[in-house]
């Protein structure tokens, strides 16, 4: 029996995809065969075989080793000069084997080609399993590029495919199902995945020793602790690639320099981080493992080695964490750009729960903060992600809020005009003025794109603050808040 690697695949992951299919029959025997002039004749076969199946449900020890072979034979449909193209054009998928009544190969292949017709009706398979005698036939024969004895061909919505399989009932399965086309599609779209197919059921339970059917199967085979996975979906191209795209890494991720790209565009977006040093990473291992192992599919595990700044920094950083030793347990909402850390103490059973909470949508979302400033002193107020509700949202005062970084080449300039309107307006009690440092702070409901940003929040219209222009003058800004302000407080001065 053959193994047929992809020849398209160009990286190997020790990760293999097996098609298998095995199927047992009693017994070969000399052709019967139904002749088929028109689409008519489809239905008298399958009343036919109706009749078989229930004639082997009344009476089972009447069906005797030679019918249940003639049945298996009488499933392939005879084609004529009449009939082949409007079988094969209306079948999305059809079968064809070639032959011709001298050729002893011919009369080899026959039960085997009769026993896989079986198989796939029982498979419920779509599939027109048909024959032609090409001799008879020449015309047709040479039509559908018939030039030898025996060949077979499979069609798929009327056009041919190359057939490169072998001849064995269990391998003309292969080929004959439906399932085996968005296989090799899916084997020629994914190039990190080495893709196998066998009919041999021995060979098979050598990769995948739980496999416990005969029938088609697909399964993956890694070699991390989460070895064997079956698939349980479709033949579609797409359902494949997607079972592979959501199986292909390990329970736990290692984050390396060359997988960085494959592990982001991972389909699965919910991704659990664990930062910490390698002997620290071994106490949790097994735990995470069985962790992962609950929420595969839902959740995607990484480890991340904390003392590697060029990989654990970026992410540290968004979290304003960056100066980190100890281990650390986060994650990552790629869909909706959201960031979790779970700041409890990090047992196994803290690291579940918070888990569960991901994957329920139960958790909420961090936003860094800086501590809480003293502001006793100074006349603009400093606002950090933790005080931005009480001191902005909350507050009964109107608030015009600097929003800055410490990296904006315009942000002093700016800061220096906040502080002069500060003392400007100072007498005015119902007027505030605060700043954030945006690199350190985050909230939900600020929202800036770009630096520096000066927002004024009115009294009873915090959820919609005026955007002050960035490039006014103290005296415009000064003109601008008196504006906004007069219906409610007393008009302010203009003149700075």
């Amino acid at each position: 029996m053959s193994m047929k690697p992809k020849p398209t695949s160009k990286i190997s992951v020790f990760t293999f995809l097996l098609l298998l299919s095995f199927l047992i029959v009693v017994t070969r025997s000399s052709d019967v065969a139904v002749e088929a002039g028109s689409e008519e004749e489809l239905d008298d076969l399958e009343q036919l075989l109706a009749v078989d199946d229930q004639l082997q449900e009344d009476r089972p020890e009447q069906q005797s080793e030679a019918a249940t072979v003639s049945r298996a034979q009488r499933i392939v449909l005879e084609l004529n000069g009449d009939n082949t193209k409007r079988l094969i054009d209306g079948s999305e998928y059809a079968m064809i084997l070639g032959y011709a009544p001298w050729c002893a190969r011919s009369a080899e292949l026959m039960p085997s080609f009769a026993e896989a017709a079986t198989g796939l009706k029982e498979m419920g398979s779509p599939v027109l399993m048909a024959k032609i005698d090409g001799d008879r036939y020449s015309k047709v024969a040479s039509q559908l590029e018939i030039k030898g004895f025996p060949t077979l061909l499979l069609f798929v919505n009327g056009t041919s495919q190359p057939y490169t399989g072998g001849f064995s009932s269990e391998e003309i399965m292969i080929w004959g199902s439906a399932g085996h086309d968005e296989f090799v599609k899916a084997a020629t779209l994914d190039n990190e995945i080495q893709f196998v197919e066998t009919g041999s059921i021995d060979v098979a339970k050598l990769l995948f020793p739980n496999l416990k059917t005969n029938n088609v199967f697909v399964g993956m085979v890694k070699s991390e602790a989460e070895r064997y996975t079956a698939y349980d979906g479709t033949c579609q191209t797409d359902k494949i690639l997607e079972f592979l795209n959501s199986n292909k890494f390990p329970l736990i991720t290692k984050l390396t320099e060359s997988n960085t790209v494959r592990v982001y565009s991972s389909p699965v977006k919910l991704q659990v981080m664990v930062f910490s040093k390698p002997d620290d990473y071994e106490n949790l291992a097994q735990p995470l493992e069985d962790i992962a192992r609950k929420f595969k599919s839902k959740l995607m595990f990484i480890h991340i080695d904390i003392s590697n700044e060029n990989l654990a920094m970026p992410f540290l950083t968004l979290f304003g964490i960056e100066d980190a030793k100890k281990t650390v347990v986060a994650a990552f909402d790629n869909n909706l750009n959201s960031k979790f850390l779970l700041e409890s103490d990090l047992s196994p059973s803290n690291i579940e729960e918070f888990c569960s909470g991901l994957a329920h949508g139960t958790v909420s979302p961090y936003y860094k903060s800086e501590p809480i400033p003293d502001n006793q002193n100074g006349t603009v107020v400093a606002v950090v992600g933790r005080s931005f509700d009480e001191l902005v949202l909350n507050s009964r005062q109107n608030v015009l809020l600097e929003v800055h970084t410490p990296w904006c080449l315009t942000c002093e300039t700016m800061s220096k005009q906040v502080e002069k309107l500060s003392k400007h307006f100072k007498g005015f009690e119902n007027l505030v003025f605060a700043r954030i440092d945006a690199s350190a702070n985050e909230h939900p409901n600020l929202k800036v794109d770009d630096y520096p940003t000066i927002l004024l929040y009115k009294t009873g219209e915090k959820e919609n603050p005026v955007k002050l222009s960035s490039k006014s003058s103290a005296k415009e800004m000064a003109v601008f808040i008196n504006e906004e302000l007069k219906p409610k407080d007393r008009s302010a001065k203009d003149e700075l």
